[in-house]
């Protein structure tokens, strides 16, 4: 369910948002339709990375074959 909120915006930002829901809906009263979508965008990444982060592991590698890959991926940056 939608939420009402107020916020602050700078001059510049409001001007884009106006702006851009002109250019998409034909009237500046979508503004809050433009937010929203500005805002998944910009934080599905994070929810991505949030996922992955505690999502189940299936790759098992020993402490020594890390270790050997660490040293293997170093080198090659050292060689550049």
């Amino acid at each position: 369910m939608p939420k009402r909120t107020t916020i602050i915006l700078d001059d510049d930002i409001y001007e884009e948002l106006v702006k851009e829901s002109v250019r998409k809906y034909g009237t500046t009263k979508a503004i809050s339709k433009v937010v929203n979508e500005l805002l998944r965008k910009a934080l599905a990444p994070a929810d991505e990375l949030i996922r992955l982060l505690y999502s189940k592991k299936y790759a098992m590698i020993s402490e020594e074959e890390f270790e050997k890959f660490r040293k293997e991926l170093s080198r090659g940056f050292e060689e550049r």
